[in-house]
């Protein structure tokens, strides 16, 4: 990986709790393993590859995670403008064609979850809200369209 990522407090602890079952269960794996090797022809053994397999995305994920701490950021260490939208912000929004309110949270691609809010920094949308303040009217071109939208409040 070797860039830097931006993290909320939240999105870095998330990642360490992570980084913690798997090494928990990196072991169980491991005897997993054992325990199918001993039944006998491994060319056949379906449990002992499974385990074998398992273990292969334990370890490349203890890795991806692991370089990713190495490089991350906490957003909340930063100093960036209060009134302006940049990452780690809370925007809620008015969608002035369809009069409806709502809320994002930009984060890094890494904590991105729409279902909770919390969109990709390099999403269309946020893309567009970027360095935008409290009050502007911006028109935001969507793969299936546009929207137009209000800044209500940008929080932090």
């Amino acid at each position: 990986m070797g860039k830097n990522i931006y993290l909320t407090k939240e999105g870095y602890k998330n990642l360490l709790d992570e980084l913690e079952k798997l090494k928990k269960r990196k072991p169980e794996i491991s005897n997993e393993i054992g325990r199918a090797r001993e039944l006998g022809d491994l060319k056949e053994n379906a449990e002992y590859h499974a385990a074998k397999e398992a273990m292969g995305h334990i370890v490349r994920r203890i890795a991806e995670i692991e370089d990713k701490i190495a490089h991350s950021q906490s957003i909340d260490d930063q100093n960036i403008e209060k009134d302006k939208v940049y990452i780690g912000a809370t925007v809620k929004l008015k969608d002035l064609d369809e009069n409806d309110e709502f809320s994002y949270t930009i984060v890094d691609p890494e904590e991105a979850d729409v279902a909770k809010g919390k969109i990709s920094v390099h999403s269309p949308v946020a893309q567009a809200l970027l360095g935008k303040k409290k009050g502007e009217e911006l028109k935001i071109d969507l793969p299936s369209g546009h929207m137009n939208v209000k800044i209500l409040e940008i929080e932090r």
